[in-house]
């Protein structure tokens, strides 16, 4: 029966095997980090802004008295 070919411990093809698992894991860890952070950076900057409402608005005419009277006809507007 012949013996089947299985690479030792000292094999290249092992150890540049190990390598490429090596990296694959550790850019597939720095790859899945980056995208933690953007998810979580996304859901932390997208408050909603709370109007405060103690601080006053402009008032509308009708708080403030309304319109000016009309004018006469023969009246010409005023102007500098």
């Amino acid at each position: 029966m012949k013996n089947l070919f299985l690479p030792s411990a000292d094999s290249p093809v092992l150890q540049w095997l190990g390598l490429g698992l090596l990296l694959l894991l550790v850019s597939g860890l720095i790859g899945g980090l980056i995208i933690w952070v953007k998810v979580a950076k996304d859901t932390r900057f997208k408050r909603k802004r709370k109007r405060r409402h103690h601080r006053p608005t402009n008032p509308t005419l009708a708080q403030t008295g309304g319109l000016p009277p009309r004018r006469a006809p023969n009246q010409p507007p005023p102007g500098p």
